[in-house]
């Protein structure tokens, strides 16, 4: 592991991302150099465009009854019961970097997992910025301090840096697994994978 830096590229509310949290936490816990592990949002949706009709509802719904099916992560339906919905993940994005910048690598993964379930096991709006505020509570993460950051120039560089840098090392579909070893190579893989590919692709 000391020879490899991995870098999950991932985004709080895709549903395969949701699937790939199990192995993401068991990777971290028996990971013996946490502080190569390391997290960059990808940016799914981050225009807000999809019209919330029953079309979306259904193509969601038949994505999410797949991602069960291949992981086992248990979903609900309690998203679909809403009138409107702006499915933007940019806020919840930010929202990450926001926490990574302000409380480090481990609050960052602890806030994205919660940011996950709230979404999708809750069927919470993780689009509004007062849902993501809220969510800090179960973390003891400071409210306040977060707001200020949230808005300032500094997390929209962080925010824009973090959907380039996924891009530049070809990370454009989520999950996606980037190791880079001592030399510099880098080998980014995507999509789902279980634990035991997981940690062949780290080397331990």
């Amino acid at each position: 592991m000391s020879s490899k830096k991995i870098i999950f590229v991932l985004d709080p509310m895709c549903s395969w991302c949701w699937g790939f949290a199990p192995v993401v936490k068991a990777f971290r816990n028996s990971a013996t150099e946490r502080d190569r592990v390391s997290l960059v949002m990808g940016g799914l949706r981050t225009s807000g465009d999809m019209v919330w009709d029953q079309k979306a509802k259904n193509y969601l719904r038949q994505q999410w009854d797949q991602v069960a099916h291949r992981t086992g992560q248990p979903f609900s339906d309690s998203l679909f019961d809403r009138k409107t919905f702006v499915y933007d993940t940019y806020p919840a994005c930010k929202a990450v970097v926001s926490v990574r910048e302000l409380f480090g690598i481990d609050s960052a993964f602890a806030y994205f997992h919660t940011i996950q379930a709230a979404f999708y096991l809750q069927g919470q709006d993780t689009s509004n910025f007062t849902v993501l505020q809220e969510l800090l509570d179960s973390l003891q993460l400071n409210r306040h301090k977060f707001e200020g950051f949230f808005h300032s120039e500094r997390a929209e560089v962080l925010m824009r840096h973090d959907f380039a840098k996924a891009r530049s090392m070809g990370a454009n579909a989520f999950p996606s697994v980037v190791t880079i070893d001592e030399a510099g190579h880098m080998v980014c893989q995507k999509g789902y994978r279980n634990i035991e590919n997981l940690k062949k692709t780290a080397g331990i």
